[in-house]
């Protein structure tokens, strides 16, 4: 350099300290940024991201995102800047049929799949699915009977516990750990009529369910009740043997809840973070609910008769069937299919 004049790109810079080769230089301070508008003008200031949780319900008919599965209490986890009305400002740009019903802070590392303990699923039918094979497939004037819904529901608490549900799905061996799922309980509500025609909503609550798993347990219970298949068939299909389990439809599928007990436990306490319970929010859950949901599955099988056809299917199902499944097929469901029924189940 000729003389000791510094160059003006290190003109805010001192020299700290020799080092080999030359002089290591240090910033002191950062040059201010010029704003358009004016050199006295200071940047805006960017507001943090903050984790968070949203509450969704959406009417997935027609829709294949997140499987198609509508959802009255569905959680999703992100980032985001909380600005003032963030609700309010989201759902005005989303359909009546897809809302926003809630919004929690979570802790950083949160996420609302991984942290799951559970979830709870409904399953809306029209009534005459349980009518004995002899009658009408699509009896509308059907109703049922207080000794019918005890035996489904003896039949669904079946269902509790811990049981190999291979049979419940697709490319699951029998020896296979993950086919190993745990219900905590499944059972079917008092029946109501909607537009002349009686439904009932089945409940299930479980750790996790693979894809086709609900709708498969569905389908059996329905196939006994008719009179299609034996009671034994239920404790055979959780063995080795290769049992035929029909699946019901699609249409009456909802997810109801997401459970994070676990986190509640360590969080939901400690004075920062709010418990994921929505209790506040069940108000809005059930009105979705009756404003979209069940007005869509009513008017769908009213004009599809997904259930009629499918009950017109049993009949060709083999239930005493005793070929052994592959105990060492070694077949294995993609990783994008397997998890939840939210997660996996398709038609």
């Amino acid at each position: 350099m000729a003389g000791n004049k510094v160059p003006p790109a290190l003109a805010s810079h001192q020299p700290d300290r020799k080092g080999r080769g030359g002089w290591v230089w240090e910033e002191t301070e950062h040059p201010a940024k010029r704003v358009k508008g004016g050199e006295d003008e200071e940047p805006p200031r960017k507001l943090p991201k903050r984790k968070i949780v949203l509450l969704m319900a959406y009417s997935g008919k027609g829709y294949h995102g997140m499987q198609g599965v509508s959802a009255a209490g569905q959680v999703v986890s992100l980032k985001v800047w909380l600005i003032d009305d963030i609700l309010d400002k989201i759902n005005s740009h989303l359909p009546s049929h897809i809302r926003i019903l809630g919004l929690k802070r979570v802790t950083g590392g949160f996420n609302s799949k991984n942290k799951c303990d559970a979830r709870t699923y409904c399953y809306m039918l029209p009534t005459f699915a349980f009518a004995h094979k002899d009658r009408d497939v699509q009896d509308e004037s059907y109703r049922l009977s207080a000794e019918t819904l005890q035996q489904v529901n003896r039949l669904l608490a079946c269902y509790k516990g811990t049981h190999n549900f291979h049979n419940f799905t697709s490319q699951k061996g029998p020896r296979e750990p993950s086919a190993r799922r745990y219900i905590l309980e499944m059972y079917c509500e008092e029946p109501f009529v909607r537009e002349g025609l009686e439904f009932a909503v089945i409940k299930v609550k479980g750790q996790s369910f693979m894809m086709h798993q609900i709708r498969k347990m569905v389908g059996l219970v329905v196939a006994i009740v008719k009179g299609y298949a034996p009671e034994s068939v239920l404790e055979r299909s959780w063995g080795e043997e290769k049992v035929d389990v029909p699946k019901a439809p699609g249409l009456g599928l909802v997810l109801e809840r997401v459970h994070f007990e676990k986190y509640n436990q360590r969080f939901g306490g400690d004075g920062l973070h709010e418990p994921l319970d929505w209790t506040q929010e069940e108000g809005k859950v059930t009105a979705f609910k009756e404003q979209y949901i069940y007005p869509t599955i009513v008017s769908t099988e009213r004009d599809e008769r997904s259930m009629a056809q499918w009950l017109n299917t049993l009949p060709i199902h083999n239930f005493s069937g005793t070929a052994l499944g592959a105990a060492d097929t070694g077949a294995k469901v993609p990783s994008s299919l397997e998890g939840s029924e939210g997660d996996g189940d398709t038609d």
